[in-house]
């Protein structure tokens, strides 16, 4: 129990990859008596509620819906702007009235600091990514800038702050890094984690509850190996790279295979299923993953850290957004192989989980990783750090 009762408050966006993450933190938070509200779209109510936090709705325009992301970075950029400046009024008609002692945020929930320094209250950012390094202007941000668009979006972001009555009127500073920032990653897969201000970042690694949380997956007697195929939430639509896995792994001797198939794919697309395969449109991940000897992943942060969380290596197919460079990242690592979706043959498939699994310093360094991710604290440590702020 803390020291004392507090009122916390998550500000999140509905995307599913970013409210995994936070979840089982909002849980050990409430389990230890404080008040937890957590306000997203309806849309990702029934995740919140089940930690026990209070749900406060506020309407997204974010288009995590169907995915209609503008394909050029400074597009995408202003959909979170315009997300931001809608969200703010609703997110004001609450808090200003019931403000919170302490403001989490998801990295594309700015609202969140404007409602932190309007009331002068602590924040601390939850990233389910990587976060910026020293250099990173240098290294990225200069480039972002000099793209079409980026002068309109970088004055009126300098509007909006400017109307909104935030006390950071920088917009590079308010969505640089903030004071206190607790990234959910394994450290290892942070680009340059030698350069990343560790007086402002925490890497406490993938939060999970314990077993007793998390929900079950009995592995098949007989089944000698098992496969673990996922996409994720958001990019599931790809019933021929599904065929293509049939076409590998079906019937293949010794293995069990777990194929997740997302909401947007009917299984009839997929055709006859071999009797080694079970097919779903969501499973418990790190449940399989736990007894998994592989896994085929888009290499979302959250699948990837979860792989290595549990020590399984990987077959990473990206598919969007970060997942190229944590496919490379893995790669790196030397616990996984990296296939493009156009290049995902059923014998590239099968190739590659063939010489994953028979590469003894594959699973050493899966080993050596699984262990490092583990002693970098997680829920309890999470949940410890923003106990400090409170104090």
């Amino acid at each position: 129990m803390s020291r004392r009762r507090a009122h916390v408050a998550m500000i999140g966006i509905p995307a599913v990859s970013h409210v995994l993450p936070s979840l089982e933190i909002i849980r050990e938070l409430v389990a230890r008596g404080h008040r937890v509200t957590y306000a997203n779209d309806p849309a990702v109510a029934g995740l919140i509620e089940a930690t026990g936090a209070e749900f406060v709705p506020y309407k997204s325009v974010l288009p995590v819906a169907d995915n209609d992301w503008p394909e050029d970075p400074i597009g995408a950029m202003g959909v979170f702007l315009d997300d931001a400046v809608q969200a703010l009024p609703q997110l004001r008609a609450v808090y200003d009235r019931d403000p919170a002692d302490l403001y989490l945020y998801d990295i594309g929930a700015y609202p969140a600091r404007v409602l932190a320094e309007t009331q002068g209250r602590p924040l601390m950012q939850l990233s389910p990514t990587y976060v910026g390094w020293e250099g990173y202007d240098q290294d990225v941000a200069a480039q972002l800038w000099q793209l079409p668009g980026a002068d309109a979006y970088r004055a009126r972001f300098a509007g909006w702050l400017a109307d909104c009555g935030a006390s950071t009127t920088d917009m590079e500073v308010f969505c640089g890094r903030p004071a206190h920032t607790l990234a959910t990653i394994p450290k290892a897969m942070q680009p340059h984690a030698d350069r990343v201000d560790t007086g402002t970042v925490t890497f406490v690694g993938p939060c999970f509850g314990t077993r007793a949380d998390t929900a079950a997956w009995t592995r098949p007697a007989g089944a000698e190996n098992v496969l673990l195929v996922s996409l994720g939430s958001a990019f599931t639509d790809r019933p021929e790279f599904y065929r293509q896995c049939l076409a590998a792994y079906g019937d293949l001797p010794g293995w069990h295979v777990v194929l997740q198939i997302g909401k947007y794919t009917d299984p009839a697309e997929l055709g006859d299923i071999p009797s080694n395969v079970e097919v779903h449109s969501w499973v418990p991940q790190l449940a399989i993953l736990e007894q998994a000897d592989a896994f085929v992943t888009h290499a979302g942060m959250g699948g990837s850290s979860e792989g290595l969380f549990t020590g399984v290596p990987m077959i990473a197919v990206p598919q969007a957004a970060d997942q190229f460079t944590n496919a490379d990242r893995l790669v790196e690592l030397g616990v996984a192989r990296r296939i493009d979706t156009d290049q995902a043959t059923a014998e590239a498939l099968r190739t590659a989980l063939t010489g994953l699994v028979a590469d003894p310093e594959v699973a050493r360094r899966s080993a050596r990783l699984r262990a490092a991710a583990r002693t970098e604290g997680g829920t309890t440590r999470a949940a410890d750090l923003i106990e400090e702020l409170l104090d």
